[in-house]
């Protein structure tokens, strides 16, 4: 193979491994390991497209902690906040205080939706347990429905939350840990819609 052939041949394995490296949430200066899914934490940058540019969000369904059947549609009409975390985040543990109190002050007009990835069982539900989290969460042990935002605004981090507006599109995306009020601001615009 002479060196002329050799050279686009090497650039197209770069950018394979690059985009690989992208979608596994990899960055230059953390290496996730399998102790954190393939994630790594988020910078805290928050995604707001208009109202003209927003995408569906995907059709989401899998198995609670408890194992009873669950569907992101279960709640169509309602603004829900869906979050990904796992037992052995810590940045979950930092913002999940903020979910338990927004989930509890804005009872049924907000719906909170956890996706618990890279997970046990029996670890996802003494988290909920410890930080009194009422609201229910979508096993996903391998990670795949996660995967279902990857046409409107994708995950690269744990934690990542989005903001589904009631039409059922995704009005905010935030990669990392977010505060409260930050939140409840995220809330009050996607629900204003």
């Amino acid at each position: 193979m002479t060196s002329h052939a050799i050279r686009p041949l090497a650039a197209r394995l770069l950018v394979s491994v690059a985009a690989v490296a992208l979608l596994a949430g990899c960055s230059s200066s953390t290496q996730a390991d399998e102790t954190t899914g393939g994630f790594v934490a988020g910078d805290g940058s928050i995604t707001v497209p208009k109202p003209a540019e927003r995408e569906p969000a995907p059709e989401l369904s899998g198995e609670t902690l408890e194992g009873d059947p669950i569907a992101l549609s279960d709640f169509a009409g309602k603004t829900v906040v869906v979050n990904v975390w796992g037992s052995w985040c810590a940045d979950c543990r930092v913002e999940a205080p903020a979910f338990a109190a927004l989930d509890a002050e804005t009872g049924d007009d907000v719906q909170f939706l956890g996706i618990n990835i890279r997970d046990s069982r029996a670890a996802a539900l003494a988290y909920d347990e410890n930080f009194d989290i009422g609201y229910p969460s979508i096993f996903d042990r391998t990670g795949q429905a996660v995967l279902g935002f990857r046409d409107s605004l994708p995950s690269m981090a744990v934690p990542t939350t989005w903001v589904i507006a009631p039409d059922g599109t995704v009005s905010a995306r935030i990669l990392g840990s977010i505060t409260e009020s930050t939140l409840r601001g995220l809330i009050e615009e996607a629900g204003a819609v």
